[in-house]
C-alpha cells in the first residue's frame, strides 16, 4: 500500500507444511532470503524462532509460516483497531541483525513473542528515528482498507519500520477476535450508555490493559 504518507508492505513469507528436509529447497524456491523468523500455526503459537541458515530450517516444526527478517531497530509498533478508532503502542522487538551475525550465528533462535504488554517501550529513552510512530494519515488509511477487504471491527497489527527509514512500514502480523466481531456495535452502545464519551477508544484502552499479545 502506498501513500503520500507512507508505504506498507508485508515481508515476503511462505507457508510450510512439509517434511523439514525439504525446507531449505522451499525456501531457494521462494526467493526468500536468510534470516527468516518462524511462526507456527499451531502448539506453542505464542514462540517464534529466527533461523540463521539452510541448516537450522530442518530443525523447524511445520505448520509455520516462514516470514523474511527485516531490521527494524529493536522497536515495532502495535495498533490496536475498534472500529474507527486507531490507538499504537510501542513495544521492545529483536535486535537488527547484520552481516557478521548471520556469519557467526547458527542453529535457531527460539524466543516468546515480544510484542507483550511487559515488553512495553513506551516510556523508554529511545532513538528518535526509531521511536517515531506512523504517521497518523498512514494509519488511518490502512485501518480502513483492512476493514474493508476482511469486514473486521476488531483487531490488531504488528508493524516495523524498516531501519534507516522513516516511510517505508512492514505489518509483520495480525491479531483478530473472530467471536467478538458482531458484537462490538452492542458492546459500544452499551458503554456509551454507562457514561462513556468515545466507547470505541474505551474498549482499545481494555484490550492494550489485558492483551497478552
Amino acid at each position: 500500500m502506498f501513500s503520500s504518507a507512507g508505504k506498507v508492505r508485508v515481508p515476503k513469507q511462505l507457508f510450510v507444511n512439509t517434511d523439514p528436509s525439504s525446507i531449505p529447497a522451499a525456501v531457494r524456491r521462494a526467493g526468500l532470503s536468510l534470516p527468516l523468523v518462524a511462526k507456527p500455526l499451531v502448539a506453542k503459537s505464542h514462540e517464534l524462532s529466527l533461523a540463521y541458515d539452510p541448516t537450522s530450517l530442518t530443525k523447524l516444526e511445520p505448520p509455520l509460516v516462514l516470514q523474511e527478517f527485516v531490521n527494524h531497530g529493536g522497536v515495532m509498533f502495535k495498533v490496536y483497531i475498534v472500529g474507527d478508532a486507531i490507538r499504537v503502542v510501542r513495544r521492545f522487538s529483536l535486535p537488527n541483525v547484520d552481516e557478521g551475525d548471520l556469519s557467526n550465528n547458527a542453529g535457531v533462535f527460539r524466543f516468546p513473542r515480544v510484542s507483550c504488554a511487559a515488553a512495553s517501550a513506551d516510556d523508554a529513552d529511545l532513538d528518535p528515528r526509531v521511536a517515531e510512530l506512523p504517521p497518523r494519515p498512514l494509519l488511518e488509511i490502512l485501518a480502513r482498507e483492512l476493514r474493508r477487504r476482511l469486514g473486521l471491527r476488531l483487531f490488531n497489527i504488528d508493524m516495523i519500520r524498516e531501519h534507516g527509514t522513516r516511510d517505508r512500514f512492514y505489518v509483520i502480523d495480525m491479531n483478530y477476535f473472530p467471536g467478538m466481531q458482531s458484537d462490538i456495535l452492542e458492546l459500544a452502545q452499551a458503554i456509551f450508555c454507562f457514561g462513556k464519551a468515545d466507547p470505541y477508544m474505551y474498549i482499545l484502552e481494555l484490550l492494550i490493559k489485558e492483551s497478552p499479545v
